[in-house]
């Protein structure tokens, strides 16, 4: 897994704490794609935003 603290935004680390079941299924996958996802969550503008969009990862 690609835990650089530098490289999460801390929106994004404290939003995959609150949901274990998304940290694990996020920690299970190939590098490249987790940071798809984290490059990803530079885009939320707010937290509500951040929320959403971790709880949605893997929707669809």
């Amino acid at each position: 897994m690609i835990f650089h603290n530098d490289e999460f935004p801390i929106g994004f680390t404290m939003s995959l704490a609150q949901h274990t079941d998304i940290l694990k299924r996020f920690a299970s996958l190939p590098e490249d794609e987790q940071q798809r996802i984290v490059d990803g969550s530079r885009q939320m503008k707010s937290r509500e935003e951040m929320q959403n969009y971790v709880e949605n990862m893997f929707q669809g």
